[in-house]
């Protein structure tokens, strides 16, 4: 029998530590505390709303079975979010003290990467505009966002746009990589200055991280970002995120986190028309103070489909070359500036192997899954791509194909192959998944 409430609720924390995994223990229950107890009824203090939210959904039968067998009789609890920390601000507001807040280097942000400076067009109009409204009113429309899409689509470019934007408030904005911040983490474990890291990111108005999925696989990283996350959120502050894949689609990649990436709103970013292409390289010539006729443009726009990045700098080598050699600017001379970066020789098809091993990399699985009869979505989904890419780009035959992915029936083949061309009319995913995959089937080509 226990006569107070902390007495009693330690001695339950170290029963229910024996029950709960380390994580689930560190994240519900640790920083929790007895309050109050009088007439069997138990007032437990949390850290916040949210906590006490998912201990009364989760954890409400355990912790009662648990306190009733140290006290011998059935116990009543309630739950209610401690209170010191937020008298403690509200007491030095009142008083007029400012709070004190750790100072932040400036986020170095890309000049030209603002929402003036971005090209809208079918492909990105989803995340141009939920980035803009996230710009707009932080941390209550969108929050998290996360902004998915292949290499080169623009997604950095809206981070940073969000960025100056927060900054020109007078926000306190922190953007970096997702490997920044784990080459950071580490830095701080070797220094012991712990509590210097996690004041820097969760003392921010605005948390902006670039390619989340490199987090992936890496536990200690995956949970600091974790505690880190619901700090911010739980204080309204906002976090934006940018992926190659959607959270769905991250292997790796703990269920916690990727529950909290969906929480908000999720855009994807997918390839430009051809419009679209030959808005972004006319804004490009703008900014530079180049006349470039609408047939050259075109000329490049055709060349260049998947990604930005290489549509921006193929116009910025045809300038450098009507420079040099003083030729005017003609789809001849495109023809001419570019012609070093395709190859004289025509390629064969990509094999089979190619196929399977970029199909493996990119969805983070194993040879053995893919090829195996397991029919789990997370290696049926990229084993019908793989049968797609063979049929599409290798232009093999269902029954070579169902050869290469472990001795599948012809039938089978033609329905995976035939299922995915579907999903490419009707699936945002589907598509930007195989232009990626298509990209770096071709670049590893290119670089064999």
């Amino acid at each position: 029998m226990y006569d107070d409430a902390s007495s009693l609720w330690q001695a339950a924390l170290k029963v229910l530590s024996s029950q709960l995994s380390r994580a689930n223990y560190d994240t519900w229950l640790e920083g929790t505390a007895g309050v109050h107890l009088e007439d069997d009824v138990l007032t437990i203090g949390t850290r916040s709303e949210f906590v006490t939210e998912w201990l009364h959904k989760r954890l409400r039968p355990s912790i009662l079975r648990t306190l009733a067998e140290l006290q011998g009789h059935e116990i009543t609890i309630r739950f209610e979010p401690l209170r010191g920390l937020d008298h403690a601000v509200a007491a030095l507001q009142d008083v007029g003290e400012p709070i004190i807040r750790p100072s932040m280097p400036r986020p170095r942000l890309r000049e030209r990467y603002t929402f003036a400076h971005y090209i809208v067009g079918p492909g990105n109009r989803l995340a141009f505009a939920a980035a803009e409204g996230v710009a707009r009113d932080p941390g209550h429309l969108y929050n998290p966002l996360f902004l998915y899409g292949a290499a080169g689509l623009g997604k950095t470019h809206l981070l940073h746009a969000i960025g100056h934007d927060f900054i020109e408030r007078g926000m306190q904005v922190v953007y970096l990589s997702a490997e920044a911040f784990t080459n950071q983490l580490i830095t701080a474990i070797q220094q012991r200055r712990m509590d210097d890291f996690r004041s820097r990111y969760r003392s921010a108005d605005a948390l902006l991280v670039d390619d989340i999925q490199f987090i992936a696989g890496k536990e200690q990283t995956q949970e600091e970002f974790f505690y880190t996350f619901n700090e911010l959120y739980e204080a309204g502050r906002q976090i934006v995120i940018s992926s190659d894949k959607s959270p769905a689609h991250i292997s790796q990649l703990e269920d916690r986190l990727r529950t909290r990436f969906e929480w908000g709103m999720i855009a994807d970013l997918q390839a430009p028309d051809i419009e679209t292409r030959v808005a972004i390289l006319r804004h490009k010539a703008q900014e530079q103070n180049i006349r470039v006729r609408d047939d050259v443009l075109h000329a490049i726009a055709a060349r260049f489909k998947n990604n930005i990045r290489e549509l921006e700098g193929s116009l910025t080598r045809v300038i450098a070359y009507s420079r040099l050699t003083g030729e005017s600017l003609t789809p001849d001379l495109v023809h001419s500036a570019l012609a070093s970066l395709e190859t004289s020789e025509p390629k064969l098809p990509p094999s089979p192997e190619l196929i399977i091993d970029m199909v493996c990399r990119y969805f983070e699985i194993d040879r053995t899954g893919l090829l195996s009869v397991s029919r789990e979505k997370r290696v049926a989904y990229p084993r019908q791509i793989a049968m797609y890419l063979m049929r599409e780009l290798a232009h093999r035959s269902l029954v070579e194909i169902g050869n290469a992915l472990g001795g599948r029936d012809h039938s089978t083949v033609h329905h995976g192959w035939r299922k995915m061309e579907r999903s490419l009319s009707v699936d945002p995913e589907a598509r930007r998944d195989i232009a990626s995959l298509r990209e770096l089937i071709e670049q590893s080509r290119r670089s064999a």
